[in-house]
């Protein structure tokens, strides 16, 4: 069956923004409604496999759609038709809610606002100890008080231990106990907040800094989610840095799982060196499965595959090198930006491994609005412009200076002696750090940290992906 006659019933994402409106794909066609006298869940299935036959990146590796269950559950029917799941494809993913999905992508959550990083609290490994990595801007532990570095103890009167670490955050309201670190020893302030979740809209940028630095001015930058909506921010956070003349940049993805391709090409432009020698010169290439490959090069021709530079009035120029901070949840579209850079300029990584993310994903859902699934599966890979993608791998792009994310108390994101950027700083010119009003001399130690990962108060949070919309049918 051809690409064009699928029987298809679907919503694309495109470039979404805060106002959650969408692109529809013309000319999709639609299932005629009134050949359908109700919703089953073969239904729901056969629309699943057409829609996953159309863009689905393994789709010659799929099921004939004779040989699966289409009475099954169709978010079991979904993972039931996936190539090698759980190995090759580690990726795609189904939500109930089409709205629910649509928010996630663009950092529409309900959250009390924090990230955690999940520390041992004594040799017992039985009670732990949550130290908040990050606070959203804007969110109810923001206005709360709660910071970078601070201690959650307990939640709701109850003990944080290692086997409810992964889930004590998830009430709507929590009351939260908190505690301290000095000398090696966890132990309770006895003081407690008690804070309710709210929608929020978050704001990627985590902290936006200049450093003077043996000699030189680094910027330092802090990006939580690659959004669209966004995108003027970046202009506006690198053109503070091409005013102040920094020279040396270093980019912090450790918290950041992926998110809209457009946005990480952007702020590949923004630090690229000599951009304008680069402009109409390709970034980047993707690779779709085989009929959608054919339907996008007879409509627009193969140039259309490939994503080239653009002039950006905010990059910086001049720099030689970027130093990105990462961690095992740096996913996706933060790993685009390596792949990306790397026959450009140096790119040095501090910390760990990524996650090992070179594909990507359209959302689907039925624009016939019969279902309120919402799909995202994988629907293609990309190159950077020397065509290397070696990265999809469990281990991801490796560091070259592998450091552990377990030095407490943690210091704020920008602080100079905050432990990843520090390394970069000393690597960028070996000096004696002064104080001078961002950072402290309070004695930090090695913890014993209980799992390499950040873990945020909405699991939906930790989704880890890079999203991108087809092109529109001419016809």
């Amino acid at each position: 069956m051809q690409l064009r006659k699928l029987v298809l019933g679907i919503l694309i994402m495109g470039t979404i923004a805060c106002n959650k409106s969408v692109t529809t794909l013309p000319n999709t066609p639609v299932v005629d409604n009134t050949t359908i006298t109700k919703n089953t869940n073969a239904d729901v299935n056969t629309w699943i496999h057409e829609s996953m036959t159309a863009y689905y990146l393994w789709s010659d590796k799929m099921p004939a759609i004779s040989k699966t269950n289409t009475s099954s559950n169709p978010m079991d029917y979904f993972y039931s038709i996936l190539y090698d799941y759980k190995t090759t494809d580690r990726f795609s993913w189904i939500d109930s809610s089409s709205a629910n999905l649509i928010n996630q992508l663009n950092g529409i959550n309900t959250v009390l606002g924090i990230r955690v990083s999940a520390f041992y609290t004594d040799d017992t490994k039985v009670n732990v100890a949550l130290v908040i990595a990050y606070v959203l801007k804007g969110s109810p532990a923001e206005k709360n008080g709660l910071k970078r570095g601070d201690i959650i103890l307990s939640v709701d009167d109850q003990t944080v231990t290692s086997s409810n670490y992964s889930s004590v955050l998830q009430n709507q309201t929590l009351k939260l106990g908190l505690g301290a670190y000095n000398n090696k020893v966890f132990s309770s302030t006895g003081k407690t907040i008690t804070v309710t979740k709210v929608e929020l809209q978050t704001n990627p940028i985590l902290q936006d800094t200049v450093i003077n630095w043996a000699g030189k001015k680094v910027g330092y930058f802090a990006y939580l989610q690659f959004l669209t909506s966004f995108d003027d921010s970046l202009r506006a956070v690198f053109g503070r840095f091409r005013d102040k003349g920094v020279n040396e940049l270093v980019i912090d993805l450790r918290y950041n799982g992926g998110g809209y391709v457009t946005n990480s090409d952007l702020l590949t432009t923004l630090i690229v060196k000599d951009l304008a020698s680069k402009v109409d010169k390709v970034m980047n290439k993707r690779l779709y499965n085989d009929a959608y490959t054919k339907e996008v090069i007879k409509q627009y021709g193969a140039a259309a595959l490939l994503t080239n530079f653009k002039m950006e009035a905010s990059n910086i120029g001049s720099l030689n090198r970027v130093f990105v901070l990462t961690s095992t949840g740096t996913a996706s579209a933060s790993e685009l930006i390596i792949n990306n850079l790397k026959p450009f300029m140096s790119v040095i990584l501090i910390g760990d491994h990524t996650y090992g993310k070179n594909v990507g994903s359209f959302t689907i859902t039925d624009n016939a609005k019969r279902w309120n699934y919402g799909l995202q599966p994988i629907t293609f890979k990309i190159l950077n412009s020397q065509d290397q993608s070696d990265y999809g791998t469990v281990n991801g792009f490796l560091p070259d200076y592998a450091i552990a994310d377990d030095i407490l108390p943690y210091k704020l994101l920008g602080d100079p002696t905050e432990t990843y950027l520090n390394k970069a700083l000393n690597i960028i010119g070996p000096v004696a750090y002064k104080s001078n009003a961002i950072g402290s001399a309070i004695p930090v130690s090695r913890a014993n940290k209980l799992q390499a990962n950040a873990i945020s108060d909405n699991p939906i949070q930790d989704k880890l992906d890079m999203f991108d919309k087809p092109l529109k049918r001419k016809n």
